[in-house]
C-alpha cells in the first residue's frame, strides 16, 4: 500500500459494500485488481510514494534526455513541450484485445471499401444505405479521385481509431482517424520508457509487444509501390519542423531507414515521375507516406497557394507512377457524420455484425434528431464533424450559458456538419498526480495498417485528462499519456521476487 494513500480509484460505497463510480482498468468494483493487472497492482501497493515518485521522475527525466516532445500552439507561437507521461500503466486482458483487434480490422475493411467504393462504383448509394448528399456536402471529398483504383483497394493504409471504455464495462469505437493520424511513434516511446521505470515488473509479466510497428509500417509501405519497382525508395513528407507532430515525423523516417522529405525537396520530372533531391543528383521516389493535408499536396490542382507538396504530385498518383500513403481523399470517410453508418457498411460490404459497437449518436442533418439534440444540450456531447484534438467539442452538462448558445447557434446555421452523442462515463486509470494517486479518465488510440495484409498494434497510446474530472485526454489542451499493457494471462511469467 502506498505510505500515505491506497491505490484506489473509488470513492462511493454501496449499502452491499461494492464501491461504484465509473469501470477502473485496473481494479475491480471491490477495489481488487482485475486479473490481468493483478501483478501490477501489488507491485504498485509494495512501493511507497517517493519511490512511485522516484520512477516518475526517472520517466521524465528519460523523456528530457530523448529529446520526445510535442508541440503546442499558443498564442501565434509553436512552443515544443515534454511529452507528458504518467509512469502508471494501462492494463488489459489479451483475450479481451482479441476482440477489439478483430473488430478494428473489420472495420478498417469496411472503411477501405466504402471510400473505393465512393470514388468508383457508388453501389453503397445506389443500394440506398448511404444517403448521397453526404458525399455532395463532404469538405474531404475529392473530385480530383474519381476513378482511381489505389493498389490493394486500401485508401487509408494508416489508420488511428479512438476507442473508449463505458461505466459498464463496454467497449466502443468513438471516432476514425483516417487522414494523417498522429500518436504512434509516443506509443512506441512510452514503452521504450515503462521498461526503464518498471524493469522489474517487465519481468514478471508476459506483456504482449509494440516495436514490430516500424517494421510492419515499412513493409506496408514497400509492398505499396509500383509493380515494376524492385528496390522502391519511400520517403516521409512532412510540413517541416513548425509542425506539432514533427518529432513523430522524424522518428518514423529515422527508424524505418528512410529520407525525411519537405516539399521543396521533390520535383515532378519531365516523365512524370516523382524526384528527391540528393547530394548525388536527382533519385526516384517511388512510395510517399504523407503528413501533410490533401488540400496541400498539389498546388496544381488543389490549393494553389500551398507550399508544401508538389505541382503534378496528383497526376503522378493517378498514373500509378508514385504511391502515397495515406491515399488522397481518403479523409471522405473521415467525418464523425460519416462515422454514424459505419455499422451499416461493415453490414452491406462485409455480411457481418460489428465486433466493437459505435457509441450512440444523433445526426443533425435529420429534423427529427436535430430537435432531439437542441432539446438535451445538457445531457449530450456535441462535435463538429471536421474538427480534431478535441477542438469544437461541446460537452453539455460542463458548459457554460454562452458555450451553449454559441454551440446551438453553430448547429442551427450547418446541421449537416454536426452530430452528438451522449456523455460517457469514461473508464478511468489511477494516475500520480500532484496529491498522490488519483482516478483520471482515459482513451485509447490503436494504429491499423491496412494494404497486403492488416496489422493492429497490441494495445496502443492510452491518453489520460490529467485535470480532476476532465474528459479531455488531447496532449494539446493539457492532457498526457500512458503506456498499454496487453497482458497475455495463458502465458504467465513464473512468480519470483521483486528486485
Amino acid at each position: 500500500m502506498l505510505t500515505d494513500q491506497p491505490l484506489t480509484a473509488r470513492t462511493e460505497t454501496l449499502p452491499n459494500g461494492a464501491r461504484t463510480a465509473f469501470f477502473d482498468e485496473l481494479l475491480d468494483a471491490y477495489n481488487e485488481p482485475r486479473p490481468a493487472a493483478a501483478q501490477v497492482v501489488e507491485q504498485l501497493r509494495r512501493l511507497g510514494r517517493s519511490e512511485l515518485e522516484s520512477r516518475q521522475c526517472l520517466a521524465d527525466l528519460e523523456i528530457l534526455t530523448q529529446g520526445i516532445t510535442f508541440a503546442v500552439y499558443d498564442d501565434g507561437t509553436n512552443i515544443d513541450r515534454p511529452w507528458p507521461f504518467d509512469v502508471i500503466p494501462r492494463v488489459i486482458d489479451a483475450s479481451e484485445w482479441k476482440t477489439i483487434e478483430a473488430g478494428l480490422t473489420q472495420r478498417l475493411v469496411a472503411l477501405n471499401r466504402f471510400i473505393d467504393d465512393i470514388y468508383n462504383e457508388r453501389s453503397v448509394i445506389e443500394a440506398g444505405v448511404f444517403p448521397i448528399e453526404l458525399i455532395r456536402d463532404s469538405v474531404n471529398y475529392r473530385p480530383e479521385c474519381r476513378s482511381v483504383r489505389p493498389k490493394y483497394g486500401a485508401w487509408a493504409h494508416i489508420s488511428g481509431s479512438d476507442v473508449v471504455r463505458d461505466s459498464d464495462g463496454q467497449v466502443y469505437v468513438l471516432e476514425d482517424n483516417l487522414r494523417v493520424p498522429s500518436g504512434v511513434s509516443y506509443m512506441l516511446e512510452n514503452r521504450a520508457i515503462s521498461k526503464i521505470a518498471f524493469a522489474d515488473l517487465f519481468a514478471r509479466q508476459s506483456v504482449q509487444p509494440v516495436d514490430g510497428y516500424v517494421d510492419k509500417l515499412r513493409e506496408l509501405l514497400v509492398a505499396l509501390a509500383p509493380d515494376d519497382v524492385r528496390d522502391p525508395r519511400v520517403v516521409v513528407l512532412t510540413p517541416g519542423i513548425y509542425n506539432s507532430a514533427y518529432f513523430e515525423h522524424s522518428f518514423l523516417a529515422r527508424r524505418m531507414g528512410v529520407e525525411l522529405v519537405e516539399g521543396h525537396d521533390l520535383s515532378i520530372g519531365d516523365d512524370g515521375f516523382v524526384y528527391m533531391r540528393t547530394v548525388s543528383g536527382r533519385e526516384r521516389v517511388d512510395v510517399i507516406y504523407r503528413r501533410i493535408d490533401d488540400m496541400f499536396l498539389d498546388p496544381a490542382e488543389l490549393r494553389p497557394d500551398s507550399t508544401l507538396g508538389v505541382a503534378g504530385m496528383m497526376r503522378a498518383w493517378r498514373e500509378g507512377k508514385v504511391a502515397i500513403a495515406n491515399a488522397p481523399g481518403s479523409g471522405v470517410a473521415d467525418d464523425k457524420v460519416v462515422y454514424a453508418w459505419v455499422p451499416d457498411l461493415i453490414r452491406f460490404y462485409m455480411d457481418e455484425e460489428p465486433l466493437v459497437p459505435n457509441v450512440p449518436t444523433w445526426r443533425c442533418l435529420y429534423p427529427d434528431e436535430l430537435r432531439f439534440v437542441l432539446d438535451n444540450m445538457r445531457e449530450l456531447v456535441v462535435k463538429p464533424a471536421n474538427e480534431s484534438g478535441g477542438y469544437g467539442v461541446m460537452i453539455g452538462d460542463r458548459a457554460s450559458d454562452e458555450e451553449l448558445a454559441k454551440t446551438r447557434a453553430a448547429v442551427l446555421a450547418s446541421p449537416r456538419n454536426w452530430i452528438a452523442q451522449p456523455i460517457l462515463a469514461l473508464s478511468v486509470v489511477p494516475t500520480l498526480c500532484d496529491d498522490g494517486v488519483a482516478p483520471r479518465h482515459v482513451d485509447l488510440r490503436p494504429f491499423i495498417l491496412s494494404g497486403p495484409f492488416s496489422y493492429v498494434t497490441r494495445g496502443g497510446l492510452t491518453r489520460v485528462a490529467r485535470r480532476e474530472g476532465s474528459l479531455i485526454v488531447n496532449s494539446s489542451q493539457g492532457g498526457g499519456s500512458k503506456d498499454t499493457w496487453v497482458v497475455d494471462m495463458t502465458h504467465p511469467i513464473p512468480d519470483s521476487t521483486f528486485a
